[in-house]
This record gives structure tokens, sequence and C-alpha cells, in this order.
């Protein structure tokens, strides 16, 4: 009886053992799974709060330039609802409120300063001298702001930092001085605040692409069979090592034929031919590029050279980003010197032998025609007097920008630098107002706008 006794107490103790196990192991499965869905959320925040701050940064650098009260408010507004969602991005952060605190002070200030004078603007009323000095300042830290967030988000990517780590009360991360930004600075704007509670690179314009009637799509319907003969035909049939169809896609942007091919090189490169008129609209490559030989100047030529023999002369390089390998550089159809940005083409070229990887040919499908660019009312030098003063120049021409009202307005174009800024300003050749302003990045990956 004892015995029996003994087996049923080792088989029970031996039963409770193996459920606390699972138990154990169900539990740090679940807690495992909590610090996962956590990690994911944490990132998300994040990395929204560091376009939010580069957002910040490029409509201060703006507002320090901008010359018209309707433009400027609209600036404004944009830099105020930026701020905004910043703050909201970083209350989700686990970090400790002390290190939070300066961030979400300056992001408060720049949030609530904005809304003022976007007041000031609506009424028709310029900024003062005070005014512009103040955005300066806030620019400044903006930057700061900016890189610090940058480099944080370097470590969180390699490994070096994790939210664990950011949310221990030691961690300064966050604890930036606001002190290097002038105390009488923000006394003067406190007085104008108002309590408050409650935004693969494609350059410049590039949002505002498409166009109903599709400009550029010239010439008849062609059928599948057609439309394959002209892929084969871009790609070169001697490189062809097998070629499928995916058929007609006629909810696209542009109706075209898709479809996949093999090249003798083992790549597959996927092509779009439009249905109207039979134009190459995109075309992408996939293969590594393990070495980067040529410079842009270089992958410039290759670039431009090939978009003049596959029937796109005239075209002027803009802005461009390297990425694993290779350059993306869009380029704008020219006419008569002026720069036709609604008529882009972006290309993708391998940096290690030149290869084009990538052809997008959207935008000068949509829009492409030739303009009449007669109605210039004022000159140059009047345009030049419509910018800011302290932009010091370096360059100067004409060229046609797109709205988001799908229209186009011929204007100056101006380029320049205050600081350590560089800028775009666009001045409508009809009326002379101020029509936009872009800021420029030069990083060590290309040359970007915002």
């Amino acid at each position: 009886m004892k015995d029996l006794t003994k087996n049923y107490l080792s088989a029970f103790t031996i039963v409770l053992l193996l459920i606390i196990a699972v138990l154990g192991i169900t539990i740090y499965n679940k807690n495992e799974e909590l610090v996962r869905t956590n990690e994911n959320a944490y990132n998300m925040a994040f990395y929204q709060l560091v376009d939010e701050v580069k957002d910040v940064e490029a409509y201060l650098a703006k507002a320090q330039v901008t010359t018209t009260p309707e433009h400027s408010a609209e600036n404004l507004t944009n830099l105020w609802r930026e701020a905004n969602m910043a703050q909201s991005y970083l209350a989700m952060l686990p970090i400790e409120s002390q290190d939070l605190e300066k961030t979400q002070k300056f992001l408060n200030q720049v949030s609530d300063y904005s809304y003022s004078l976007s007041t000031k603007n609506i009424d028709e009323e310029n900024l003062s001298e005070e005014d512009l000095k103040n955005l300066k300042d806030l620019h400044g830290y903006s930057v700061e702001l900016t890189n610090t967030l940058v480099q944080l988000s370097e470590d969180i990517n390699t490994g070096r930092i994790k939210w664990q780590d950011l949310s221990k009360e030691e961690n300064v991360a966050f604890a930036q001085q606001v002190d290097n930004i002038s105390k009488d600075s923000f006394n003067n704007m406190s007085e104008n605040f108002h309590e408050y509670s409650g935004l693969i690179y494609d350059g410049a314009f590039s949002e505002h692409l498409t166009n109903s009637q599709k400009l550029g799509l010239t010439g008849d319907e062609i059928d599948e069979e057609n439309a394959k003969q002209k892929a084969i035909e871009f790609i070169g049939k001697e490189n062809i090592e097998e070629i499928n169809s995916f058929g007609l896609a006629q909810n696209a942007n542009i109706a075209a034929f898709n479809f996949s091919i093999n090249t003798n090189k083992n790549e597959n490169i996927s092509i779009a031919i439009s249905q109207k008129g039979g134009h190459i609209v995109f075309m992408n490559a996939n293969r590594d590029v393990n070495s980067e030989i040529l410079q842009y100047d270089q992958a410039n030529e290759i670039g431009k050279k090939f978009l003049t023999d596959k029937g796109f002369p005239n075209m002027k390089e803009t802005y461009y980003m390297k990425q694993n390998g290779f350059i993306t550089i869009n380029y704008a159809y020219v006419q008569e010197n002026v720069v036709m940005y609604p008529d882009l083409i972006k290309l993708k070229i391998a940096l290690d032998d030149g290869e084009i990887l990538g052809l997008e040919t959207t935008g000068y499908l949509n829009n492409h025609k030739q303009r009449d660019i007669s109605e210039i009312k004022i000159t140059k030098e009047e345009a030049k007097n419509k910018i800011n003063k302290n932009i010091q120049i370096s360059s100067e021409g004409l060229a046609v920008i797109p709205t988001k009202w799908q229209t186009e307005i011929l204007c100056y174009e101006f380029k320049g630098k205050v600081d350590n800024t560089d800028f775009l300003v666009y001045i409508n050749a009809e009326n002379g107002k101020e029509q936009d302003i872009l800021v420029i990045k030069d990083t060590p990956d290309g040359v970007l706008t915002m």
C-alpha cells in the first residue's frame, strides 16, 4: 500500500512539474510575444517621429525665406501640423519623462509659434525681423534634434541600443540642451503663443505626375503580341532566354501589358508596355551590385545617352539617390532652355558597369507636350527682387512646375543659399508671386528636395 501511495505521489509530482514547466514556457512565450509587439509599436512610432522632425526642419528652413504672406501662411500651417504630429509620436515612446521634457518643449514651442505667425500671415501681415530671427534659432535646434534622432535610429537598427535601455532613468538620448537657443528668443515667442490641444525617392514635384489626358501617350492601341515584340526589341532579342506574359493591367495609371523576361545572364526583368502607342512604361531588373566603380558624372552621362538612344532627347538630370550599389537619377525634359518638371523620367543605373537596371516614364507619358512659354510678363531681375534678400543666388533660369490642382506654372527658378541651407525658389513668371520653395538636401547618398 505504501509503495502504491508512493507511486501515486511520484506520478503526481511529475505531472505537476510538467504542468509548471508548460505554464512557464507558455508565460515566457507570451512575454516574448508581448515584447516583440511592443518593439514593433515603438519602432513604428519612432520612425514616424524621425520623419516628422525632418519635415519640421524643412518647413522651418522654408519659413525663413518665404516673402509673401499667402505662401508663408501655408508653410507655417504645415509646420504647425508636423510639430503636433511629432509630439504625438514622441509621446508613444517608452522613455522617462525627464528625457523627453526638453524635446517635447521644443516641439510645443514650434507648434504654438508657427500657429501664431500663420494667423499674422492670414491677416496679410508680413513676418518681422524678430520673427525671422526666432525661426532661424528654432531651425538651428531642429537640425541638432534631427541629427540626434538619425544617430539614435542607426543605434537602434544595429542593436547597439534597445528600447528597454531607452526606458531606463539614466538614459539621456533625448535630453538635448535647449539652452543653446537664446532664452530671450523663447521669452519673446511666449508672448505670441496660443493654447492648442488636440506630417524610393522620386524627386521634386514627383507627387503631381499624373494627368487624365495622358498627353505623352501618342499612337494607336496595340495588342498583346505587338506589345511583346516591343518588349523584346527594347531588351534586345539576343539577351533574352525566355519571356512570359501577365496580360493587360487596365486599372493602372497607364493601361499596359506586363511581361517577365529571363535573360541569358540569369537576370529577371519586369517590363510594361502601354496599350496605347506601345510605349515603355517601366522596366526593372533585379541583380546584386557588389561594387561601386562609377561616379555620379559617369553614371549620368550613361543615363542621358541611354535616354537619347531610346527616343527621349533633351533630358536634364535633376536629383538623384544612391542605394545598394545603384543610383536612381531623375531627368526632366528641356524645351528651349526651360526645364519641364512634369515631364519626368527615372533611371536606375548599376554603379559597377553602368547597366540600366530600371526605367520609369510615368511622368513623361502623362504630361509631355510642347508648351507655349511666351507668357513671361516680368523680367528675371523683377523676379529676383521678389525673393528674400538673404539668399545668395548661385544659379537662375526658367522652369515649368506642376501644381496640386493638375495645372502647370511657368516660373523663374533661383537656386541659392542662406547660411548652410540650400533652396530653390520659384517666382511666377506671369504675375511675380512666390510660387514655391524647396529645401535642397545634399546627403552622402544623393541630392534630394523637401
